[in-house]
């Protein structure tokens, strides 16, 4: 135990390599050391570690900005395909139920769904007229 007259001396600390700096961050990211292992390990305080690892997750989001613009640009393509394609079912089935009279999207598809169908078919028969220009 130190005395009053005995001064507390502040560690000091060497300057640590990008390739150190990476190596401890990519141990820690990687569940391979903890904060407090890697700071024994590497003789490095855990603040040190933990300004490290922010810096780093930083630097990853930034390099990543221009993929995440290109993902919704092609998240965005997919959900207009998939509409598409949901469009095209959906005639389908109603063109189907007014030939054979039979309602099948109300038993066995989600009401919402049965809903949309039910108003294309009311949206053919307004636009033919009746059910007899679709069996020709």
């Amino acid at each position: 135990m130190k005395t009053q007259n005995e001064h507390w001396r502040k560690k000091s600390y060497q300057k640590a390599t990008l390739e150190t700096k990476l190596l401890v961050v990519d141990q820690i990211l990687n569940g391979q050391l903890s904060n407090n292992q890697a700071s024994k390990k590497y003789d490095v305080p855990r603040t040190t570690i933990s300004y490290w690892l922010r810096k780093y997750s930083t630097l990853v989001q930034q390099n990543t900005g221009m993929s995440k613009n290109d993902e919704i640009k092609k998240l965005k393509e997919k959900i207009e395909e998939l509409e598409f394609q949901k469009d095209f079912q959906q005639d389908i089935i109603a063109d189907m139920e007014l030939i054979t009279g039979v309602d099948m999207s109300k038993k066995s598809l989600p009401k919402t769904l049965a809903k949309e169908i039910e108003l294309k078919k009311k949206q053919r028969i307004k636009e033919n007229g009746s059910m007899d220009v679709l069996l020709t």
